[in-house]
């Protein structure tokens, strides 16, 4: 099967859906330090965010005709929705609800860097130059715009268990995105999501249902309900709609350097809703990460010009 950037040159829309994904979650790691711990137990919160992604995942059901999955293909649902449905979700939910946001996003930097590792460790990708530069650089830019962008006293509030349970997390993240491409590119995105979060949902409901219904919901104002809202609602099944679609087209390590992109985003929504202000050092890191990601989508573009450019054997 053809990409579509490999019938038809580079195309933009993969990396628009990335770039959307990534905006959507650089706003995570505060609305989940609002929520978490607080009002609503990480349990809870994981299991209400499947099955609210369960729900959605069936909609366009309602316009799409039905896959039939291969009997196969049935054990790569489970565990992708094992690890990146569960697995992932608690990571996230407990690792914020015991550390900083700021520590939080700096280690789920390490996502791209993983996911080189592993796709070289599995014989589908492989070193080069261009692509260790550029994840370099990426990583130390992300690192340094979250370390300036925050108060040092973010950091006394971490504690080592919740940021071993966010790398755990960004294990499984570049896990998903590599061993399981085959899935979204073998099937529409809307069937391996429903699938995904119809069984995750159906695993985790009869665990979490404990901890949502004695969730103190009047204990919530406006501000903290709209924010367990967005939680609920808007980082699970958009964001990796997006992520999914644009796996179909582009290599997992591509796909996972936008996250060096997060930082970055988090800062300017904070100027922009007014609670932080943009500093010199801040553009400088910014542009470091901006030229981490260029390094490495120039290397693969430059690799797949080299593969059209090569006479067929």
């Amino acid at each position: 099967m053809q990409t579509m950037e490999q019938t038809k040159g580079f195309d933009y829309r993969p990396h628009l859906a990335l770039l959307l994904c990534n905006i959507i979650w650089a706003c995570d790691y505060p609305f989940y330090n609002i929520v978490l711990g607080h009002y609503v137990k990480p349990l809870a919160m994981v299991s209400a965010s499947l099955v609210a992604a369960a729900l959605l995942s069936w909609i366009p059901a309602l316009w799409q005709k039905g896959e039939k999955i291969d009997r196969k293909d049935i054990k790569y649902m489970f565990a992708a929705a094992i690890i990146m449905g569960i697995l992932r979700k608690l990571l996230l939910m407990y690792g914020l609800s015991r550390t900083s946001p700021i520590d939080g996003s700096i280690i789920d930097t390490i996502v791209p860097l993983l996911v080189l590792i592993i796709s070289v460790a599995s014989g589908i990708d492989r070193f080069s130059r261009g692509k260790v530069a550029g994840l370099v650089l990426g990583f130390l830019g992300a690192a340094a715009v979250v370390v300036s962008g925050g108060d040092k006293t973010h950091h006394a509030n971490s504690e080592l268990v919740g940021n071993l349970m966010i790398f755990l997390c960004a294990c499984a993240t570049a896990a998903y995105m590599v061993w399981f491409k085959h899935l979204v590119s073998k099937y529409k995105v809307t069937t391996v999501l429903r699938w995904v979060y119809t069984i995750a949902a159906i695993l985790m409901l009869p665990v979490g249902f404990r901890d949502i219904v004695t969730t103190d919901f009047a204990a919530m104002d406006l501000k903290i309900a709209l924010a367990a809202l967005f939680v609920l609602v808007v980082p699970t099944y958009g964001p990796n709609l997006l992520l999914n679609y644009s796996l179909r087209f582009v290599a997992p390590t591509v796909t996972s350097v936008y996250t060096y992109l997060q930082p970055v985003l988090a800062i300017t929504l904070s100027v922009l809703m007014g609670l932080d202000k943009l500093q010199p050092d801040t553009v400088l890191f910014a542009l470091l990460i901006f030229t981490g990601v260029g390094l490495v989508l120039h290397s693969y573009g430059r690799t797949s010009a080299q593969r059209h450019a090569a006479p067929p054997k």
